[in-house]
Order: structure tokens, then C-alpha cells, then sequence
């Protein structure tokens, strides 16, 4: 049996992962062009309106609004299909804040539907239970690059007459049964923050093809002026408050050229992350990211499960060994479910003030705490991420997954 290097054995991985530049000449000339317009404003400019364009025929949809960041896409988009005072919108609990922090500046509710066990996405059974008459809409977070099983959570939101809007920023090129994560519900949201697939430094996206949401849209990313009547007085009938989200030319400039890179980067997370799962899915107590039947994943990261009892070693063990093999990896993906966090479990979304959890509502009805969504806790407590990202080299794939078979193999023969 070979040693594990965290016992002392020789490591795995003894050279350098892949790295490589995200930008470039054509971004530096993208940001020149931008530049030489004499206007770093998104309406008068031209890079912003050739940017969304661009997304939006890339996805075969009809319209794309650009925001400032990820979380205002998201914010943006629920305001737009109608998110208010009171409502309440069910959300997966293993997300990022930038999922729930446009709900509550709605002054609505988050409430958190559990996940499927392997695709670490919203069960559409458990959204349905959680629906009542205060229900808005659906948020839908397809994680790490993985398509939430969209058939069934349309049809629920169908038969309910609820909005769905999808929240795609760690799932870029993804498809669902052939169909692009993004173009299934009512309006799909993107993010260009830095640590995305592509990135602007910061910057968002939604994608449509309602005309009237696409208007309401472009009015609430830009303090709800109505820029398309081309009347200045017109403009500035604001019928109710709206944020200041709007993306500068500069954004823009380089949101263009990384469009371009795109489709290589997802082609080849895609490739790695499938050739992962590949050999490790006969692993016992080993279970990889399970990816729908005729779906893709992008692989924002490669997150697996495993069975304490079948792998006879804890989580953190085995975590800690993969890491001495060379492997950088990370127990779990966030540190607890997002109803645990102290804005939520303390309902303290804004200082001194129990708004909105009152509005609608009395506080003492909306309720966070551990143990609301079982599966998802169990798979925070039981999940290894590893990185991988466009430059990596094969033998890079391979040293991960010669380790994660070295780790296996040493506790199932211990």
C-alpha cells in the first residue's frame, strides 16, 4: 500500500499546477476603443449596448440588461418580475449572500427550499412545500456550474403561477436537457466578479425575452429613469425608488473580449470535471457532483461527497491528506447554510429594526435556524471541493485524481 504523504510517503503532486493570463491585448484594446469615445457612460457610450448585444445573441435570447455586479443582476431581476414588500421568495441555503441580498432590499422574505442530495440544487418537491399565498417567485441557484433539474421546478412554478429567475454566475455554458441555463425561466442573471468564469472585475448581466421586463429592467438598474422614451422631462418621472446599478463603459470594454474566451473556458472545466467524475464514480463512499441526463456542467469548482462510514476515515482526514498529496481542497463549500448566518438567524437585515420579517408577517412567524434543510447541512458537513480552473494541464487532472484514488485506497485497505 502506498504511504500517504500526510503519514510521510512521497506526494502525489510535485509539480506546479497550470496557470495562466485571464487578460490581454484584446482587452487593452476593447478599453482603448472605450476610452477614445470621450465617455465612460453606459447610454451615451458604445461598449456596454455592443456587450449586451453580444450575451444576448449568444444565448438566442432577446434582450440583455447590464448591471453593476451579480447581486444587482439579481436584485434587478426580482424587482422586475414584481418582488416587493412582504412577498416571500424561496431560495436554495447553500448560495452566496449576492442571492439573498436583492430580496431583502425588497423588503420581501427569503425562505429556503433543501437540496438534492447530488446535484446540490433545489429539489422541486421541497419548493413546493414551502410555497404559500405570499409566494412571489422562485430563485433558482444552479451551483458550481450544475443545472438545477429546471422541468420540474417550471412545472411547479407553472402550476402555481409563480416567477422563476435564475441565478447562473457559477454556471456559464451550462445546459439543462440541451437548453442554456439562463433562457428557461423568467429571466436569468450572470455575474462578472472577478473570480467568475470571465470577469470585468465586477459587472452583471440579466437575459429576457419579455419586451415589458426587459423595459422595467433597464429602468430599476438606473434609478428607474426611462431612458429608451428619449424625452428628458419624459426620463424623469420616476414612479418608485430604484438603485443606481448601472455598468460603466469600461466594464464593458472588457466584458467583450472576455466573451470571446467564454466557450474555451467552459469546454475545458467542462472536460476536466467530467473526466474527475469518470474515474472516481466506482470509488466506494466516494460520490461525485451528479449532472442531470442530457446536461453540462462548467465547473465553477469540482465538489464530491463522501460516505464516512463506507470511506472508514472522516471528512477532515480525508481533506487533510488529499492536501498533503498536493491537492489544495477545502471542507465543504461555505461554512454553514445561509439561514444560520446572523442577519437571518438574528433578523437583523437592517440595524434596530425587524423589517422585513414584520412586514406581512409577524416576526415571530419567519423562522431560521439549523436542522431547516437536512440534505443541505448533510452535504456542507460531508462535501470535498477541489479547484480547477481553464489552465490546467492534463496531467494536472490526472495528479487529482491519482490522489483522490490514493487517499481512497489507503482507508478502504486500512
Amino acid at each position: 500500500m502506498n504511504k500517504l504523504a500526510l503519514y510521510g510517503g512521497e506526494k502525489t503532486k510535485n509539480t506546479p499546477f497550470g496557470t495562466g493570463k485571464r487578460f490581454g491585448i484584446e482587452e487593452l484594446k476593447q478599453l482603448e476603443e472605450a476610452l477614445n469615445q470621450n465617455t465612460l457612460f453606459y447610454w451615451a457610450g458604445h461598449k456596454v449596448k455592443e456587450f449586451t448585444k453580444k450575451f444576448a445573441d449568444m444565448y438566442g435570447m432577446n434582450y440583455c440588461v447590464a448591471a453593476s455586479s451579480g447581486t444587482a443582476a439579481i436584485h434587478v431581476a426580482l424587482a422586475t418580475v414584481g418582488v416587493t414588500a412582504g412577498d416571500e421568495v424561496i431560495v436554495a441555503p447553500i448560495t452566496d449572500m449576492g442571492s439573498i441580498i436583492g430580496i431583502l432590499f425588497q423588503n420581501a422574505i427569503p425562505v429556503f427550499a433543501d437540496l438534492e442530495p447530488y446535484t446540490f440544487n433545489m429539489s422541486a418537491k421541497s419548493i413546493e412545500e414551502k410555497i404559500t399565498d405570499k409566494t412571489k417567485a422562485i430563485l433558482v441557484v444552479h451551483l458550481a456550474g450544475n443545472a438545477a433539474d429546471m422541468d420540474a421546478i417550471m412545472d411547479v412554478a407553472h402550476r402555481h403561477s409563480i416567477k422563476v429567475v435564475e441565478d447562473c454566475a457559477q454556471s456559464y455554458l451550462s445546459y439543462y436537457k440541451g437548453k442554456l441555463v439562463g433562457t428557461i425561466g423568467d429571466i436569468g442573471c450572470f455575474s462578472l466578479n472577478d473570480f467568475k468564469h470571465i470577469s470585468a472585475g465586477d459587472g452583471g448581466m440579466l437575459i429576457l425575452n419579455n419586451e415589458d421586463y426587459y423595459k422595467k429592467a433597464l429602468r430599476f438598474a438606473d434609478k428607474n429613469y426611462d431612458r429608451l422614451s428619449g424625452d428628458p422631462a419624459a426620463m424623469r418621472k420616476v414612479p418608485f425608488l430604484a438603485p443606481n446599478y448601472r455598468m460603466s463603459e469600461l466594464q464593458g470594454a472588457v466584458a467583450i473580449a472576455q466573451l470571446d474566451r467564454l466557450e474555451m473556458i467552459c469546454t475545458k472545466r467542462n472536460e476536466f470535471g467530467d473526466r474527475i467524475t469518470n474515474e472516481i464514480a466506482g470509488l466506494k463512499g466516494i460520490y461525485p457532483p451528479q449532472v442531470i441526463k442530457g446536461g453540462k456542467s462548467s465547473y465553477w469548482f469540482y465538489m464530491f461527497r463522501i460516505d464516512e462510514s463506507e470511506m472508514k476515515v472522516s471528512r477532515s482526514e480525508f481533506s487533510a491528506a488529499l492536501q498533503a498529496e498536493g491537492i489544495p481542497n477545502s471542507e465543504g463549500y461555505i461554512p454553514a447554510c445561509i439561514y444560520e448566518y446572523d442577519l437571518l438567524a438574528n433578523k437583523n437585515a437592517f440595524p434596530e429594526s425587524d423589517i422585513p420579517f414584520s412586514i406581512n408577517h409577524t416576526a415571530s412567524e419567519v423562522e431560521y435556524c439549523k436542522g431547516m434543510c437536512p440534505v443541505a447541512e448533510e452535504i456542507l458537513n460531508t462535501s470535498i471541493r477541489v479547484y480547477i480552473n481553464e489552465f490546467f494541464t492534463n496531467d494536472d487532472i490526472l495528479d487529482i485524481i491519482n490522489a483522490i484514488k490514493k487517499v481512497w485506497k489507503y482507508y478502504q485497505n486500512r
